[in-house]
């Protein structure tokens, strides 16, 4: 039992538990900010654009009859609340491209700060009738001019 014990809090000390805790603490104050900007922010404006209605509102009584608000349907019966299904899609849709954005700027951060690596030449010129030869060729394909060992001849 102690092993097990000790084995969990090496678990727990590692640092990719805790870099995963601090994400899940994050993500959820972020889900609520998020959820406040399409309660408070995005809903209001979309229902005044299409004419007053409020999303959260909006649902169906199983049972047939009109109820005055969705409390009161909740109370008598079985209810689908579409208008609460709608925000919650608009919620996951803005969480989404945040996330998509978040990323695409995590993921191009390297890109900016890395040097062009110089691609080692892979031809020479042929000095006699100044074609591209591959580095190692000892002839020239083109005009079958003997080619020179740069190696040996800076050496």
């Amino acid at each position: 039992m102690k092993k097990t014990l000790q084995e969990f809090k090496d678990f727990i000390a590692q640092g990719n538990v805790i870099d995963m805790a601090i994400g899940v603490i994050i993500g959820g104050a972020f889900g609520k900010i998020v959820a406040s900007l399409v309660d408070d922010v995005i809903m209001p404006l979309v229902g005044l654009i299409i004419g007053g209605i409020d999303f959260s509102s909006l649902y169906i009584a199983l049972d047939g009859k009109s109820y005055p608000n969705i409390a009161a349907a909740k109370e008598a019966t079985a209810v689908l609340a579409y208008g609460s299904f709608i925000q919650n899609i608009v919620n996951f849709l803005i969480i989404a491209f945040v996330i998509f954005i978040t990323l695409k700027k995590i993921l191009a951060a390297p890109k900016l700060f890395k040097k062009e690596e110089v691609a080692e030449p892979t031809t020479k010129t042929c000095p006699y009738c100044l074609s591209e030869v591959p580095l190692k060729a000892s002839r020239c394909p083109h005009c079958t001019s003997q080619l020179k060992d740069e190696k040996s001849h800076e050496a």
